[in-house]
């Protein structure tokens, strides 16, 4: 199995006990902000590429990382920018990890009709009328898979890469053991997984 290839890191920290939203979208170009439709102020950055959203409460959130040193860096340009503004931000934010989406392949096409039949609903999710991947919901790491009939993975709730590349292999164990793991597939036949749903269902079922 190859290794997970990570697609997003959203963290947070806190920067301040209060910004004022207004003052740094007057001064920083290309800040969105728009309180009527959404509470925080939006800034992306072009290098690394993510997007920071701002809050009154000082809090900070960095998607579109796709790593921690990424995020870190990501929020250590907008605290310089804030400070640039005259504004007060903490040195050394703490960083909190919430979510790593990533990817993976199993390297084989797989049946999910026979894949929810067999391990039982209890520890899968499977309405192809409503969605067309397989959700398998990990206890341990807490990690929630999408599971493709091409044999792609999307995988989300991590807290740090390990625990995804070790849910992955978790999934890849389950379905030997059951027999429900065919031999590798050839690339004629691989089709990617879809990607945008995907994703998008990833981040909705992120464990709490």
């Amino acid at each position: 199995m190859k290794p997970i290839q990570i697609q997003n890191v959203v963290a947070s920290s806190s920067l301040s006990s209060e910004l004022d939203l207004r003052a740094i979208a007057a001064k920083l170009d290309r800040a969105e902000y728009a309180p009527d439709e959404f509470p925080g102020l939006i800034y992306r950055l072009q290098k690394p590429k993510t997007a920071i959203l701002l809050f009154h409460s000082g809090k900070v959130v960095c998607t579109g990382g796709k790593s921690q040193k990424e995020v870190e860096e990501s929020i250590r340009t907008i605290s310089r920018l804030i400070r640039s503004t005259g504004q007060k931000v903490t040195s050394r934010p703490v960083i909190e990890v919430q979510n790593i989406v990533s990817t993976g392949d199993l390297e084989s096409e797989i049946n999910l009709s026979s894949i929810a039949l067999t391990l039982g609903l209890d520890r899968v999710e499977y309405e192809p009328e409503q969605f067309p991947g397989l959700v398998y919901r990990l206890d341990e790491p807490r990690v929630v898979v999408l599971l493709f009939g091409s044999g792609k993975l999307v995988l989300t709730g991590a807290r740090q890469p390990s625990d995804a590349q070790r849910a992955a292999e978790i999934v890849k164990s389950d379905l030997a053991k059951a027999g429900l793991l065919p031999g590798r597939r050839t690339e004629s036949k691989a089709t990617p997984a879809p990607d945008g749903p995907a994703i998008s269902t990833a981040s909705a079922a992120t464990p709490s």
